[in-house]
């Protein structure tokens, strides 16, 4: 059985929450449920790696057929011409993307303030 849940959005995600729902033609609770399903299972906390951990998630890449994947998918949606299971691994490959973006801004935020990295800018 199903319960519902009532929750207040920041704006920042609840603009992330509608730009995958139209960029993947999916509604906002069925990506809302997944996001929250993959935090159940998330890696650790950034601040409780060592060192070494943290400046490889600095290096962080996506891999190379992740990128060509999503480069190829990502042209054949701006063509409209993507399918649902397309679609569905486009939202994949973005969620990775933008998850590895997030801990590597995180980790060499942490680096900084370590002084394993110096501060950019």
């Amino acid at each position: 059985m199903a319960e519902s849940v009532i929750l207040n959005l920041p704006d920042r995600l609840a603009q992330q929450v509608y730009e995958v729902a139209i960029l993947t033609q999916r509604n906002r609770e069925e990506i809302l449920l997944e996001w929250i399903d993959r935090g159940r299972t998330e890696e650790p906390a950034i601040g409780s790696l060592s060192d070494e951990k943290i400046l490889n998630l600095c290096d962080l890449q996506m891999s190379e057929p992740d990128q060509t994947q999503m480069s190829l998918l990502l042209g054949q949606q701006r063509e409209g011409l993507l399918q649902k299971g397309e679609l569905e691994e486009l939202d994949r490959l973005l969620q990775l993307y933008r998850c590895g973006m997030v801990r590597k801004a995180e980790a060499l935020k942490i680096a900084v303030e370590r002084g394993l990295r110096a501060r950019l800018g």
